[in-house]
């Protein structure tokens, strides 16, 4: 058989029409139904976007606390040892009378003097670094920032005032790193009814 013999495929259907698999549907007419959907796939794509847009804001906005509170917080460890050594040399100085100090020679004094210096430059960069000391004497007693170690009879002062400091507190940015150790008043009148008197004055 030779190419001359070979008959061409009929691509025509037996009413003489070509064969057309799937009609074509022209742009201008869109199927029913069809802006509906694609406007609520769209809402729903924007609605995601802004909800995906806050949790970025947020995560951004915890990272950076989190970084903050890393850099000011992270030494609380190292402070909380520290605050002992602080302690040893307040204790040092606090073992000398002060008729003894008056009455030292200049060698005890020197040493007085240099304990004291000590003491101030450690204070001073503990307080570089967000670490502050804090002395309640005369204030109200606050248990967020105080512990009560014992209660003082005293009439002359509301009750519920520091009378007595045991232990210097402190504070690291806006947390206790140590509360006080205080002594607080008893058998006085309330702070709150001091305070009306001395208002009423």
């Amino acid at each position: 058989m030779t190419d001359r013999d070979r008959q061409p495929e009929d691509t025509t259907a037996p009413t003489g029409e070509p064969v057309v698999s799937k009609p074509y549907i022209m742009p201008d007419d869109p199927e029913p139904g069809s802006v509906e959907l694609l406007q609520k796939e769209a809402a729903e794509a924007r609605d995601r976007m802004l909800r995906t847009l806050a949790e970025m804001e947020n995560l951004r906005k915890r990272t950076a606390k989190e970084v903050a509170d890393s850099k000011l917080y992270g030494v609380t460890g190292f402070a909380r040892d520290v605050l002992d050594i602080a302690d040893n040399l307040q204790r040092a100085l606090d073992a000398v009378p002060a008729e003894a100090r008056a009455a030292a020679d200049a060698g005890l004094k020197s040493l007085i003097e240099g304990v004291e210096l000590t003491e101030r430059s450690l204070l001073n960069a503990l307080e570089k670094h967000g670490v502050k000391k804090f002395d309640p004497l005369g204030q109200k007693f606050d248990p967020n920032f105080q512990q009560a170690m014992f209660e003082v009879p005293d009439a002359s002062v509301p009750s519920g005032t520091v009378v007595q400091v045991m232990q210097a507190g402190y504070l690291i940015g806006e947390r206790v790193l140590r509360p006080a150790l205080v002594g607080v008043s008893k058998g006085g009148a309330k702070a709150a009814a001091a305070a009306n008197s001395n208002e009423a004055n």
